[in-house]
């Protein structure tokens, strides 16, 4: 599997969210958020900057979701990165 252009393969992150005091927060709170949380699977063929195994964090409206080889994976495009950890 190739990602073509500008496009990236991206596993979400669901992770728990806690405040400084140690409240957790639910996940309903937490998709109040404007980003989201992901590991790069593959990134397409001209993505030079995010290589994949990369933490990223993503627009939450960005890409669309796709079940490849049994696996779900949300296709996002470069310009919808916002931090690479």
């Amino acid at each position: 599997m190739q990602p073509i252009g500008k496009y990236i393969a991206v596993k979400p992150i669901e992770e728990e969210i806690k405040t400084d005091s140690g409240l957790l927060l639910s996940s309903k709170e937490a998709k109040d958020f404007r980003y989201k949380k992901g590991s790069v699977i593959k990134p397409g063929s001209e993505v030079t900057v995010i290589k994949a195994d990369d933490i990223i964090y993503y627009d939450k409206n960005a890409g669309h979701s796709m079940l490849l080889n049994n696996e779900s994976m949300t296709i996002i495009q470069e310009r919808d990165v916002v931090v690479v950890v």
